[in-house]
């Protein structure tokens, strides 16, 4: 009997081990992530994520939160000062958090009317409480460059930096640089700063340090420089101090494709016939903006059968420029204008097969080729600051020439 009484007690034990190591086996680990922002934790929360829909109000909102009218009107005048209701607009993030319990009553209501900031209105105590917040920002640095594995816009997308540097760039070098002319295999570098919220979310490019492109076989500088702090005004210099900013802009549109160049002899898509062809051809999408290539004043605008809607512009005594093909023309005769300026928009007025504009190119009262002419640049630095620009970039030039040969 003492035997088998042994014998039940061991198997017993036996089954019970295994019972509890099944429940272990099948029992699973809680991990609890606790998400926070805009200063509340949100596991003590239940919450709610959207945006601002067409037609959405403060207080269409809040009323499917069942906040009666009263209520939400007393609201309203309470956070005037801090927040204008009628400021939230459609596509902008909001949040509400609620109760946890039954009644799952609202807590606090936070907008968002960009990445940096948000508004709060707290409900919690018994006098609402409304306050305008704004995350920190952390600027860091750093240089990409090796050589160009596409458009620009492609290689700065490749290493994860925003397309808006890639206008940035464009505008800096829009006088020695035709952008579409650079190659795959072209070298580059460039140093940059960028904003990041709480330390964390990407929130664009700050400022551009320096920068250097292949083009042509030719390395190209560009190192931002006051000359006169005062006027915060900055320009931007090769490693020699010489303005990168020319007297004429290489092309009158930002982005487009030479489709034909300056000749005494050739054949017309529309007439059908050789003729010289005085000018050069940009295509592009109609409406695309059409800059002047130079300061100066209109002196003619209008239309004719044959160059369609047109503007020319006198810069000196010497230069001058016209533009055709115009779909709409943006300035008067007499009218002053700045390089770089909107003149007008391509189409594809007059003898055109397709939108585009036709830039000419006057030298002392003679068309030239503009792409073969040594335009006249700006006024290097000189003396003071010149000394103090060089000593300046010299270790941000050596920064680019590092990772550039890599």
């Amino acid at each position: 009997m003492k035997k088998v009484l042994v014998f039940i007690l061991i198997v017993s034990s036996v089954l019970s081990c295994k019972k509890s190591e099944k429940e272990l086996a099948v029992k699973p680990i809680k991990v609890v992530v606790e998400k926070s922002d805009f200063g509340f934790n949100f596991s003590d929360f239940n919450v709610v994520q959207d945006t601002i829909k067409k037609g959405d109000t403060f207080g269409t909102i809040l009323d499917k939160q069942n906040i009666g009218d009263r209520r939400i009107f007393e609201i309203v005048q309470s956070v005037k000062d801090t927040f204008n209701v009628r400021s939230i607009r459609p596509n902008k993030a909001y949040t509400i958090l609620r109760n946890k319990d039954k009644n799952n009553k609202v807590q606090a209501f936070i907008y968002q009317p960009d990445a940096l900031s948000y508004y709060v209105i707290d409900f919690r105590d018994s006098a609402v409480v409304a306050y305008k917040k704004t995350r920190p920002v952390t600027i860091k640095r750093r240089t990409i460059g090796g050589v160009l594995k596409g458009s620009l816009s492609e290689t700065l997308g490749n290493s994860g930096v925003e397309a808006a540097l890639a206008s940035r760039i464009t505008k800096i070098y829009s006088w020695s640089i035709d952008f579409f002319k650079l190659k795959k295999g072209d070298r580059f570098a460039i140093t940059f700063t960028e904003r990041f919220i709480n330390d964390s979310v990407y929130d664009g490019v700050e400022d551009l340090e320096a920068s250097f492109f292949e083009y042509k076989g030719k390395i190209i500088y560009a190192f931002p420089f006051a000359q006169d702090p005062s006027s915060g005004k900055i320009e931007y210099y090769d490693e020699e101090g010489k303005t990168l900013k020319n007297f004429f802009l290489k092309t009158p549109i930002k982005f487009s494709r030479l489709t034909s160049r300056f000749s005494m002899n050739r054949f017309h898509p529309v007439q059908k016939r050789w003729k010289a062809h005085k000018g050069t051809d940009y295509a592009a999408p109609t409406g695309t903006p059409i800059s002047t290539t130079a300061s100066g004043i209109v002196e003619k605008t209008g239309y004719t059968a044959g160059n369609g809607n047109y503007v020319k512009v006198k810069h000196n005594g010497t230069y001058s420029t016209q533009y055709l093909h115009m779909s709409k023309i943006l300035v008067r005769r007499g009218q002053r204008v700045n390089q770089g300026d909107v003149i007008g928009r391509v189409g594809s007025t007059g003898l055109a097969t397709g939108p585009h504009v036709c830039y000419r190119f006057w030298k002392n009262g003679v068309q030239v080729d503009a792409l073969r002419l040594n335009l006249p640049s700006g006024e290097p630095m000189v003396g003071k600051n010149k000394e103090l620009f060089l000593k300046k970039i010299e270790p941000l030039k050596f920064e680019l020439d590092s990772v550039a040969n890599l």
